[in-house]
């Protein structure tokens, strides 16, 4: 039986650029930040499925939930391409804010990059825009 979410979890492979647009930028708050040494925890490489993993985690608050963030050292991340909100995958995180018009301007002028302008959901009741982040 689920119970409900405890996190999500992303990996990048620049933590300090990472954590400049999640936690500085949007202002979620750092929970922790720990580097994983290979034999630290050798139930998390058999999870992983990477035997002498070496990553930092570093977990940051969103209201009711953690996004838990991985930046290998090793193995060696490949690289990311850049998704289509339609592509199969997991494609965005929603954030609940107060004040979306003033929330993207703030962010417009630091130079995030958005998909459209805050858009109206009709009979929906709310508004809404996509943001991408560093990855």
């Amino acid at each position: 039986m689920i119970n409900g979410t405890h996190h999500i979890s992303l990996t990048t492979a620049d933590l300090e650029r990472f954590l400049g647009f999640y936690r500085d930028l949007l202002g979620l708050p750092l929970l922790s930040k720990a580097l994983v040494e290979p034999g630290m925890l050798p139930g998390f490489e058999r999870i992983v499925g990477a035997p002498g993993a070496r990553v930092w985690v570093a977990q940051l608050s969103a209201g009711n939930i953690r996004i838990e963030v991985f930046c290998y050292e090793n193995p060696v991340p490949g690289s990311a391409e850049v998704k289509n909100p339609w592509d199969v995958g997991i494609r965005h995180i929603a954030f609940d804010v107060t004040g979306i018009d003033e929330e993207y301007q703030r962010l417009k002028a630091a130079g995030v990059e958005f998909l459209s302008e805050p858009q109206s959901l009709d009979g929906v009741g709310l508004r809404s825009v996509y943001m991408r982040d560093p990855d």
